[in-house]
C-alpha cells in the first residue's frame, strides 16, 4: 500500500468507528480508472483499453454484532448514514431508488445485485456496516463510481462467502450502476477496476468480456500520463449520456444489427442514407473509435507507446465533432498539451466535463502543466487540477 492508501484506509476505519461505535474487521479497496482510448464503445458491445490508476476508494467493514439483517453505509461524501433492511433491497431497487441519496445507491445497489447474482437469501447472510473514504477525484471522468462498486463487491463477497469471479463481480457493479443508480453505462469501468494490473492496460471485448493484459511500456519509453481535470462536473444519470446511447441504438436498428460492434467503417455510407445527420455522426464516432482501439493495441505491441499519439488526437476530434461530448475546457486542455509537446492527448470518460489525458515525455510534464494552466487562465476558466497517474492493480483486500 502507498502512503496515500494507508492514509485513506485509516480515514475509512476512523469514520467507521465514529458512525458505528465499533472497529471494522478490515478494509478493502478498488481503483478508479483512466480510459486510454475507446469512449462510448462499451455499451455498443465494442472494444476499450482502460487501466486502473493508483487513486482508490477504501471501505471499512464489519458484520453487525446485533444479528439484525440490515446494511448501513456511511461515507466522507455525506454526513448522513443510510440504513436499509437486506430484505427491502428488492423493493428499493430500481423502483424506489430515489428514496436514498445518490451516493448510497452505489454500495446498496451492489449489495442488492450481489445477492441476486449469487442466488443468496438475504436472511442467510450477516447484516453489515460499511464506511467509505476515497482519493479518486469525483466528477473527473476517472470512474469514482466503479471504485465504490468494486470495493463494495469484493468486501461483501469476502464477508458473505460468495464465490463469484471478477467478471461476475463486474457485472454486479454494472447492474448496480444501471438499475440502482440509473446511469446507462457499460461494463468497462467495473472491469478495469476489478481486473487492473500494474504497468498494464486491459484490452476488453465488451461483447464476450474477454480481457487481455496489454503492456503499456510507459516507464521504459520515458512517458507519463498526465490528467488535466477541468473541474467541470458531469453526471451520467442526466440526459446527454442517455440521448447518445439512444442514437447508437437507432443506428444499429437502421442497419439491422444487434449493436454497433457489428458495423464497420465500410458500412457508414449506407447508414448515411438511412438516418438523420445527428444519428449518423453519433454512430460514426463509435464505429471509428472501435477501430482506433484495435489500432492502438496493435501499435503498442509493434511500435510502443510513443507511436499512439495520432490515435489519441483523432479520438478527441471524433468525440468533439461527431459525438459532441466535449466542452470548451476539455478542448483547451487538449490543445494546450499538444502545443507544449505532448505525444498525444484526448478527453477521457463519458464527457460533458471531467478530465483530459495527455501522454507526455517525462521531461515535458512541467511544460504541459504550465501550458494548460496558462491556457485556462487566458480563457477565463477556473484553474485545472493536474496530476499524473500510474497503471495500477485492481480491487483487493488491503
Amino acid at each position: 500500500m502507498t502512503a496515500t492508501d494507508i492514509r485513506t484506509a485509516a480515514i475509512a476505519r476512523a469514520l467507521f468507528a465514529a458512525r458505528f461505535g465499533a472497529d471494522a474487521v478490515g478494509t478493502w479497496s478498488a481503483p478508479g480508472r483512466v480510459n486510454l482510448i475507446g469512449e462510448h464503445t462499451d455499451y455498443n458491445d465494442g472494444f476499450v483499453l482502460p487501466f486502473a490508476i493508483q487513486h482508490r476508494t477504501h471501505v471499512a467493514l464489519a458484520p453487525r454484532a446485533d444479528g439484525v439483517f440490515r446494511v448501513r453505509v456511511a461515507s466522507t461524501f455525506d454526513d448522513a448514514t443510510v440504513e436499509v433492511a437486506l430484505d427491502d433491497l428488492d423493493a428499493l431497487f430500481p423502483a424506489q431508488r430515489d428514496d436514498v441519496p445518490e451516493w448510497a445507491r452505489y454500495p446498496l445497489g451492489v449489495a442488492w445485485a450481489l445477492l441476486a447474482a449469487s442466488g443468496t437469501d438475504p436472511q442467510a447472510v450477516a447484516g453489515v456496516d460499511l464506511a467509505f473514504a476515497s482519493d479518486v477525484p469525483v466528477g473527473a471522468g476517472l470512474s469514482s463510481s466503479a471504485a465504490i462498486e468494486g470495493a463494495t463487491a469484493v468486501a461483501l463477497a469476502d464477508t458473505w462467502g460468495i464465490d463469484l469471479d471478477r467478471v461476475a463481480l463486474a457485472k454486479v457493479g454494472r447492474r448496480a450502476e444501471n438499475e440502482a443508480v440509473g446511469a446507462p453505462t457499460g461494463i468497462m469501468d467495473q472491469m478495469a477496476s476489478l481486473l487492473g494490473r500494474a504497468d498494464s492496460a486491459i484490452f476488453l471485448d465488451c461483447r464476450s468480456l474477454d480481457a487481455q493484459v496489454i503492456d503499456l511500456g510507459f516507464a521504459d519509453a520515458g512517458l507519463e500520463l498526465v490528467v488535466i481535470d477541468t473541474g467541470v462536473k458531469h453526471s451520467h444519470a442526466t440526459g446527454g449520456y442517455g440521448e447518445r446511447r439512444a442514437a447508437c441504438e437507432r443506428g444499429a436498428t437502421a442497419l439491422g444489427v444487434p449493436a454497433l460492434r457489428d458495423v464497420s467503417v465500410d458500412d457508414l455510407p449506407r447508414l448515411a442514407e438511412l438516418v438523420d445527420d445527428v444519428t449518423y455522426r453519433r454512430v460514426r464516432h463509435v464505429v471509428t473509435e472501435n477501430q482506433r482501439v484495435l489500432d492502438t493495441v496493435r501499435t503498442l505491441r509493434e511500435q510502443g507507446p510513443t507511436a499512439i499519439g495520432d490515435l489519441l488526437v483523432a479520438s478527441h476530434a471524433s468525440m468533439r465533432d461527431d459525438f459532441e461530448i466535449s466542452v470548451p475546457e476539455l478542448d483547451t486542455a487538449v490543445e494546450a498539451a499538444l502545443a507544449a509537446g505532448a505525444v498525444g492527448a484526448r478527453m477521457t470518460g463519458g464527457g460533458f466535463g471531467g478530465a483530459a489525458i495527455a501522454l507526455v515525455a517525462h521531461d515535458k510534464v512541467q511544460a504541459v502543466t504550465d501550458a494548460a494552466t496558462a491556457a485556462f487562465a487566458a480563457a477565463g476558466f477556473a484553474a485545472p487540477t493536474i496530476f499524473t497517474v500510474t497503471p495500477s492493480a485492481g480491487a483487493a483486500r488491503d
